[in-house]
């Protein structure tokens, strides 16, 4: 197949492509900048003045939209905030023209999400059919996001998919370099009050979710991109003590991480109990469905 990329250079997208090339697929990457083509990987510049990407896009199978400034980049400034939301509109309406202007459309289009689409909970599980009200700035934005990828599904039928990924654990970027941090310095504990809900999955069980989307033709839609056994912020932590082999003692409370990250600080101190019931019901199999056996992999 032939597989476009959006944001394919960053944490999700380098593995991604690499796994897409891996199995034998062609990849292009749209990118800002001038780079060389690879083994298997084609770059088309975009989102730049002069350029048409879509003359070096035909007959293209499908389309992963990965593109947006990262939400654990900077403090949670407005300024900030507004850079979050419009870089992720602006990818998505380049892409919906791009996609207009092709006489061969793409059979799938999958538009990267979140689990912040939910409302936080302590108690509520949710599943890809439940209701989503949001009530803050992530999962305004996310459900916004999703809207916008939705047009290509009801103007060209489209196989659309939203993937709603949870908290990303590797080892080259995402939320676990910050929280080992504390413990490789013995300074380990439990942030908050250990109650909220971390819904986790590795980074290689989020690109070979992807890629088993784009192969079943019959998963469309919103598709939660965790791990099977969500767990909470004191058992994560404990998990990450235990792995390294040092000490969970020293608690983070909450005022403290409110004032260090302001408003970002949400993404630790609270979360959602996702369960991806989509790929499961699809027998994806994980190769990390437990804590400890991804810690093991990313932190031994």
């Amino acid at each position: 197949m032939r597989i476009v990329i959006a944001g394919g250079s960053g944490f999700i997208g380098e593995k991604l492509s690499n796994l897409l090339v891996k199995e034998g697929h062609k990849v292009i990457i749209l990118t800002r900048k001038e780079r060389d083509k690879s083994e298997g990987i084609t770059y088309v510049r975009w989102l730049s003045e002069g350029t048409t990407p879509e003359k070096e896009l035909e007959n293209i199978d499908a389309i992963i939209n990965l593109a947006g400034v990262s939400i654990n980049d900077g403090r949670w400034t407005e300024k900030h905030k507004e850079k979050i939301v419009q870089s992720r509109m602006i990818a998505t309406d380049e892409l919906i023209r791009i996609v207009e202007r092709l006489p061969h459309k793409p059979s799938i289009f999958m538009n990267a999400s979140a689990i912040g689409i939910y409302p936080v909970s302590l108690e509520a599980t949710y599943t890809e059919a439940s209701k989503v009200k949001p009530n803050d700035f992530l999962g305004r934005t996310v459900l916004e996001w999703e809207r916008k990828a939705e047009q290509l599904s009801d103007k060209y039928n489209i196989r659309t998919t939203f993937m709603r990924f949870g908290v990303v654990l590797g080892k080259e970027g995402g939320a676990l370099p910050l929280m080992t941090l504390p413990y490789k310095l013995l300074a380990g504990g439990t942030i908050g009050s250990g109650k909220q809900w971390v819904s986790w999955i590795h980074v290689e069980d989020v690109v070979r979710a992807i890629s088993f989307v784009i192969k079943n033709n019959g998963m469309h839609g919103p598709i939660n991109v965790t791990a099977p056994s969500p767990v909470r912020m004191k058992a994560f932590g404990k998990t990450i003590g235990t792995v390294l082999g040092r000490p969970h003692w020293f608690p983070v409370p909450s005022f403290a991480m409110r004032l260090a990250l302001g408003e970002k600080s949400k993404l630790v101190l609270e979360g959602q109990k996702v369960v991806p019931f989509v790929l499961l019901e699809n027998k994806f199999e994980f190769l990390y469905p437990k804590l400890d056996l991804a810690l093991k992999d990313l932190l031994k």
